[in-house]
């Protein structure tokens, strides 16, 4: 029977054989929900990069670039890391390079030995669920974290995630159990649950309560984003 299991920082993921595995990257706060919205929106591709100087040199490409660091955008570059930025036409048909504190680096990990990279959010839940139940591999769910730390919103996507796979896929280990756990408690006021983690705390200092609302709401898109080479796309 395929597994699927859930490794909650990419500081972890040495721990992982992901040879076998689709990899869906989750950094609900906010990379992955910009990624999701962006592809949703009509972007053609979205490639992810671990440094902001990576992220630069595609910029003198020619690619629209987002910087994000300390949940802030970094000086010199067109989009910050809110998924309402990735809602304008400009960008439609448009391909976008991105880095982000956690999320592009978590991507960037997983991609040398995964069978699959997917992106993951609540906004394509489901859609990223039914793709999954079609695969005949094993899935890890990477949390993207906060530099190395657990975070609370990512572990509950993963959790969603789970729960919805527990009929076609085997819970390997107590991560993957214990967010799924945490996802039956808070499922039904996500923003509740929330509203005194560490990352949610620090966007409300920046002002950004509507990205933090926007972010939990499930299934809005039936898109999944796959990593082609390096760059993301709509499949």
């Amino acid at each position: 029977m395929k597994s699927i299991d859930v490794c909650l920082t990419p500081d972890l993921l040495h721990l992982h054989a992901i040879d076998n595995t689709i990899v869906v990257v989750a950094d609900i706060f906010r990379a992955t929900s910009c990624m999701v919205t962006g592809l949703a929106y009509g972007i053609e591709s979205i490639t992810p990069v671990a440094t902001v100087e990576e992220c630069y040199a595609y910029q003198q490409k020619g690619y629209f670039a987002a910087a994000e660091r300390n949940a802030l955008k970094v000086e010199g570059f067109e989009l910050d890391n809110s998924p309402f930025s990735y809602m304008d036409d400009r960008l439609v048909g448009g391909h976008v390079a991105m880095t982000t504190t956690n999320g592009t680096l978590s991507i960037t990990k997983a991609k040398a030995d995964a069978v699959k990279v997917l992106v993951g959010a609540f906004l394509n839940l489901g859609a990223v669920a039914n793709y999954l139940q079609s695969q005949s591999y094993d899935v890890l769910v990477l949390c993207a974290g906060w530099k190395g730390r657990v975070n609370l919103e990512d572990t509950l996507f993963a959790g969603a995630l789970v729960e919805a796979l527990k009929e076609e896929y085997m819970i390997a280990e107590d991560s993957a159990l214990m967010a799924m756990r945490a996802y039956q408690q808070a499922k039904d006021d996500l923003l509740g649950y929330v509203s005194n983690s560490s990352h949610v705390r620090r966007l409300q200092r920046l002002g950004i309560q509507k990205d933090i609302s926007y972010c939990l709401q499930r299934d809005l898109y039936d898109v999944v984003p796959i990593l082609r080479g390096s760059t993301l796309v709509a499949m």
